[in-house]
């Protein structure tokens, strides 16, 4: 057990090192960004996006509202693929350490996080969810009200950056995730959809 841990430490350390012009990145922000307002601001956003949250709440808003059902179906399927291939096997196999803990001179304003840094799972639900939300053409005469979904995925996205928690790259990892687990939602529940011809039963 000891030496399956240590070569998970190796590993993650060894990704760090890709990291340190990052770190400046994150640096900048904290220099040039920091204010009370956005400190309470960015915490808000990051709170929601907490396990992803926000996005479950709309997606069971949706799955109640008989017009949406569909695509409240494909933000969840989106998020359980999310979890799967971010949180369950990226993050445990590249194990790579979180910013704080190789620039630890910085003042964190939450809580230290408990699993590893890449990718963002924050990013990857908000983005797999927002996506799934976007690709279902959630229309408001017309307007795609999907852009919406997907600013608020920059939004929380970005919050990760500026609350050092995050590496840009982890970010960058976590759209990806999640549009690629927005994609594989969209197909497995179409297919599902016309397998069992649920379309006049629930859509």
């Amino acid at each position: 057990m000891k030496e399956k841990f240590k070569s998970i430490y190796e590993r993650g350390t060894y990704m760090c090192q890709f990291g340190f012009d990052e770190i400046k990145i994150l640096i900048w922000l904290q220099e040039n960004m920091r204010s009370d307002f956005m400190d309470i601001f960015m915490k808000f956003l990051t709170n929601i996006g907490d396990s992803g949250a926000i996005w479950i709440i709309f997606s069971f808003i949706f799955i109640f509202m008989k017009n949406h059902r569909k695509m409240g179906i494909r933000v969840i399927v989106s998020l359980l693929f999310s979890g799967l291939i971010c949180n369950l096997i990226l993050k445990n196999y590249i194990a790579r350490i979180r910013p704080y803990e190789v620039y630890s001179y910085i003042d964190l304003i939450i809580e230290r996080q408990k699993d590893f840094s890449f990718p963002s799972g924050h990013t990857s639900a908000s983005f797999a969810a927002a996506a799934a939300i976007y690709k279902s053409k959630l229309m408001y005469r017309k307007f795609n009200l999907g852009y919406l979904f997907i600013a608020l995925a920059i939004l929380i996205s970005f919050s990760r950056l500026y609350l050092f928690v995050h590496y840009p790259s982890d970010v960058l990892g976590g759209l990806i995730t999640g549009l690629i687990s927005a994609e594989l939602a969209f197909l497995l529940v179409e297919r599902l959809y016309k397998k069992f011809k649920l379309g006049k039963k629930i859509s």
